[in-house]
């Protein structure tokens, strides 16, 4: 079997409707619009969510949750397996790992640091924020971590 073997199963493919298309076609004169009326004019009918004048389902049920993206605090999330990238001893910033490559863009609020993998080496990491795991797992390799403001 090949490619252009393949066909749609019976029945699977139907024609478009025509409409509008002379009395002989069935669809002709009104063209399945009916007579008169709000859908049987041009542009008629009425916006979504229209419920004849009641008051809508979206504004019936009340608004829920909170999302304060004006606020937000956006760091630069890496976990401490990425500093096995790094030799012993080394100095890690995020200064360091944009030029690497594994930071592309810089945050405002700066670098916070998760406990996500192992770590072999021993590094100190400058950040702004890290989470316990991450401490414990940085320390337990011999390196240092540093909170930076």
């Amino acid at each position: 079997m090949n490619i252009h073997d393949l066909k749609g199963a019976e029945g699977a493919k139907t024609a478009s409707k025509r409409v509008g298309r002379g009395i002989g076609s069935g669809t002709g004169k009104t063209s399945t619009r009916g007579h008169k009326g709000q859908w049987a004019r041009s542009g008629g009918g009425v916006r979504p969510n229209f419920e004849g004048g009641q008051m809508p389902l979206t504004r019936r049920i009340p608004k829920k949750g909170f999302n304060n993206k004006r606020f937000a605090h956006v760091y630069n999330i890496v976990n401490v397996e990425v500093f096995n990238r790094f030799e012993d001893g080394a100095v890690v910033g995020i200064d360091q790992l944009v030029a690497a490559g594994i930071i592309k863009v810089v945050e405002p609020y700066g670098l916070k640091v998760l406990g996500d993998g192992t770590l072999e080496k021993k590094v100190t990491v400058q950040a702004q924020k890290f989470t316990g795991s991450a401490v414990e797992k940085i320390e337990k390799a011999g390196g240092k971590a540093e909170v930076v403001d």
